[in-house]
């Protein structure tokens, strides 16, 4: 099976946007891959970070995922601190990283304006340690948006001119890092603010127009039923002519995981009341299970250290075995076993 990595930052509260367009497909690779998933707490804390707000936020990330479907039986999830091999062999490869290259990361020029107050040494360095998330793993292709592609091709970069470095002239010689690709993620619904539907729903803005994973039902239910539509009758998808109807339906046709043409044949003739009371109900029967797993995962840590010690046992296991070779590559004296 191809292998996957799939890293997620511990921030802020999941919206509706956020579960249908990248938590529910990312979950979904476990069916067709290898994947690893890690809470990306060493990468957090570049930023300033509220101590007892991270440990919170990283269990909360452990368990959305877990809730939302994630299966430790299929896949790996760990707390990215709890491998310390990715800090190790992060060290090394800055060796193999340019300042050049990490000076021209748009991500570290974009941050260093929004945290001019804090621009640290981890803040630059972010996509080195990136590279040893990746590389320590084996991993053949990770999911990136844009903002990410240039980070996957430094860690490509970097493992090339490692393996190059430690091969060249050696006949036979394998090389020791698998080299990733790129992969454009699946896309779940583009959810769109419900107040104004021309605007991504954001996670930052608490109003009528954004539904959070958390929120009571009856709220999330009002919302729905109170979302903008459009002028005239008809349940059409018309982005550019019915941008609300055209939300609700991508929501609607995500949850129920049908096509939009079906979602939107199934309400042929209706009226928009009728129409967004279903599209209501649809997500309610969607969310109310997850919320009710997350907030059982939430009031029994245990469970949650359990799956997270497992998961960063197995993951320790392979990323020992890399950084093991690695320092034998590179000199280093390996710790006795």
């Amino acid at each position: 099976m191809k292998k996957i990595l799939s890293g997620i930052q511990p921030s802020g509260r999941p919206s509706l946007g956020n579960y249908l367009g990248a938590i529910k497909p990312q979950v979904s690779l476990q069916d067709e891959a290898d994947v690893t998933y890690f809470i990306a707490d060493l990468h957090a804390i570049t930023v300033r970070q509220d101590p007892a707000e991270l440990k919170k936020r990283t269990y909360a990330v452990a368990a959305w995922y877990l809730a939302c479907g994630l299966d430790p039986e299929k896949s790996t999830l760990f707390v990215q601190s709890h491998v310390p091999a990715h800090a190790q062999l992060g060290w090394i490869l800055n060796t193999f990283a340019q300042m050049g290259e990490l000076e021209r990361m748009t991500q570290f020029k974009d941050k260093s304006k929004r945290h001019s107050h804090n621009i640290n040494v981890g803040l630059f360095g972010y996509p080195v340690l990136q590279a040893a998330d990746i590389l320590l793993y084996n991993i053949d292709a990770v999911p990136v948006g844009e903002d990410q592609k240039q980070h996957i091709e430094l860690t490509r970069d970097i493992a090339i001119r490692f393996n190059n470095h430690y091969t060249q002239g050696k006949e036979g010689a394998k090389p020791i890092f698998v080299v990733p690709e790129p992969m454009l993620p699946k896309t779940g619904a583009r959810v769109k603010d419900l107040q104004n539907p021309t605007a991504k729903m954001s996670k930052s803005i608490d109003g009528k127009g954004t539904i959070f994973m958390e929120e009571d039902v009856k709220s999330i239910a009002k919302k729905i039923r109170s979302a903008v539509t459009d002028s005239g009758s008809t349940v059409e998808y018309d982005v550019a002519n019915k941008p609300g109807i055209a939300n609700l339906l991508e929501i609607y046709a995500t949850v129920q995981n049908i096509s939009i043409e079906a979602a939107q044949n199934e309400f042929s003739g209706q009226q928009y009341g009728a129409f967004k009371s279903t599209v209501a109900d649809a997500v309610v029967a969607e969310i109310e299970p997850i919320q009710k797993r997350f907030n059982e995962l939430m009031n029994h840590r245990a469970e949650l250290d359990k799956i997270l010690k497992v998961g960063a046992e197995k993951a320790n296991i392979q990323a020992e075995r890399t950084l093991q070779k690695v320092m034998r590559k590179v000199g280093l004296v390996p710790p006795a076993v």
